[in-house]
């Protein structure tokens, strides 16, 4: 059996000599998650069937969650800081949405037709986005901004779309710095996030044949960037003078306030796209906004838009949906929570200042990522001298003591996380700065 250093102690003289202690360290304390691991391969490819769950030497399996708490294959119990990628708003088991959906499986499954619930979860959802006045249902992001995109090109005629490098709006819109073959095949224009010149020049060179801009007012996988007010109040007033669409993708930050970063900001798109938590964890994804554009959908028109999906209105999604929006998420849990969530964000970037590490955390509200560099960042570009491999020590650190969080550094508060668990995912976060100072950019 490899022999470990204590919890303690850093007796490594270098990064990588750290990680591999550390993967070992957790390969040695996994091995039912690692043979659940193995034995999946056999199914599926390399195991998986969610690309962002994987991670070497390979990744926990998941027994229950409770509350704001999960446990492992191997018996280990974790506070949830992840939040299911900000899915899981409402923690592991609110006692409102398991009754919400209890009730709904009483009631029956798949009808195969039109039932009363849908149009309750929209006008609770129209309500919250001044933006939006009508709204379809899909079952993810991904098909949501599918649909956005194809509705943008239809209304307006044209067929390209402008994105930003390090976006990402689903499965098969994603943006990174190399190919991402799996696309869908529209024709981009890629900008610079909140590069407000250069993306306006974009816009005006392609004005006769954009027919939308697709922005996420924070990026979300991309590193919790924020876009600035006059970031997003350009993009306006560009689309409006050449007549393109402006969608906003808020599937992460629609929960970042009670009408999402469009309120905060006071920047309304023409569409905005939804998810994540607004099925109280059930699968969801939703597009919506101004009338004279989802009227196109309208199946009593002779010119109507046909949008499908056997799963749209399925009755558990539209339960707890129904049942999170109007007696959990109030607007003022929303103000609650991302208050909590700035204050974490200050108490880590106070810590990094602290230590003299060159570490910070990029977010807004309950949504937040840790980097490892020191430089300004407004775009995903910035974030080249960010050190992965210091994240990921963080993140196996992390797991060491029993916390969840994204390989990528990214945290999303649930309603369930307290202030007492943030001190104490602060002080986890500060002992690791204290054990690993020595490997960390300074």
């Amino acid at each position: 059996m490899t022999q470990l250093a204590p919890r303690n102690a850093t007796p490594e003289d270098d990064l990588e000599s750290a990680l591999v202690s550390a993967r070992a360290r957790y390969t040695l304390e996994n091995p039912k998650s690692a043979a659940h691991q193995e034995a999946a391969k056999a199914y599926m490819p390399g195991g998986n069937t969610r690309s962002v769950l994987h991670y070497a030497p390979f990744p926990l399996a998941f027994v229950k969650g409770e509350g704001n708490s999960l446990w492992s294959a191997d018996g280990a119990r974790y506070t949830d800081f992840l939040g299911e990628y900000t899915a899981g708003l409402y923690g592991h088991s609110h006692p409102k949405i398991i009754q919400a959906i209890r009730e709904a499986l009483d009631g029956g499954l798949n009808f195969g037709g039109q039932g009363v619930k849908e149009a309750r979860l929209a006008a609770l959802i129209t309500a919250r986005f001044p933006s939006i006045d009508l709204i379809r249902f899909t079952n993810s992001g991904t098909e949501a901004n599918l649909m956005a995109m194809a509705a943008a090109k239809a209304i307006t005629g044209r067929k390209k779309i402008l994105v930003f490098r390090g976006a990402y709006h689903g499965g098969v819109f994603a943006f990174p710095f190399d190919d991402a073959p799996l696309n869908a095949p529209h024709e981009f224009v890629l900008a610079r996030y909140n590069d407000l010149d250069g993306t306006q020049r974009l816009i005006r060179d392609h004005a006769a044949t954009l027919a939308a801009v697709v922005i996420e007012p924070m990026l979300g996988a991309g590193g919790s960037i924020p876009a600035t007010q006059a970031f997003l109040a350009m993009l306006r007033q560009e689309t409006e003078n050449i007549g393109a669409l402006l969608i906003f993708d808020e599937v992460m930050t629609s929960r970042l306030s009670p009408g999402g970063l469009q309120a905060v900001h006071g920047v309304n798109p023409d569409l905005t796209s939804l998810g994540k938590y607004l099925a109280g964890g059930m699968s969801f994804g939703a597009f919506g906004g101004r009338r004279a554009c989802m009227e196109r959908f309208d199946p009593t028109r002779p010119d109507a838009f046909f949008h499908a999906g056997t799963f749209n209105n399925n009755v558990l999604s539209m339960a707890a949906g129904i049942a999170g929006l109007e007696s959990v998420f109030t607007p003022e849990a929303a103000v609650s929570l991302n208050r909590r969530g700035d204050a974490l964000r200050n108490a880590l970037n106070n810590a990094f200042t602290r230590h003299g590490v060159a570490m910070q955390t990029l977010g807004y509200g309950s949504l937040m990522t840790i980097h490892a560099t020191g430089n300004k960042v407004a775009s995903p570009e910035d974030l080249s001298t960010s050190n992965q491999a210091v994240k990921e020590l963080l993140f196996f650190d992390l797991i060491a003591d029993g916390f969840w969080i994204a390989r990528r550094g990214m945290i999303s508060l649930s309603l369930t996380i307290t202030d007492d668990d943030c001190a104490q995912f602060a002080g986890a976060v500060e002992s690791f700065i204290e054990r690993r100072i020595r490997l960390l950019p300074s």
